[in-house]
């Protein structure tokens, strides 16, 4: 090999090593729940009572807590959402004037 082609050539395998698989960790890696064990579970039914309601702030932080949920987000008709689950996520459905229809955790 000529003198410019041989760093090349290291530099090249070197880049291509950083590319190679990690070997998979020994045990349980520490620092919090795995998907097996949720930290907090949302609870619909809870919420229910709810339904019927104007979806103010207040009656919105009430769902929350009842279900036990995380976090709460209000879903308006026809509005685009993301459609990841979340365990412990409380979904609010309400209609156009803003009234809550269904609640459903994910």
């Amino acid at each position: 090999m000529s003198r410019i082609a041989m760093p090349f050539a290291a530099a090249l395998s070197l880049s291509l090593s950083a590319c190679a698989p990690m070997p998979p960790a020994e045990g349980p890696i520490s620092g919090g729940p795995g998907p097996s064990e949720p930290e907090q579970k949302c609870n619909a039914a809870a919420a229910r009572v709810t339904v019927g309601k104007v979806a103010t702030a207040a009656v919105v932080e009430q769902a929350r807590l009842a279900a036990g949920a995380q976090i709460a987000r209000t879903l308006k008709p026809g509005q685009m959402v993301t459609m990841e689950y979340h365990y412990s996520r409380l979904n609010i459905d309400v209609d156009a004037n803003n009234v809550i229809i269904n609640v459903r955790c994910g």
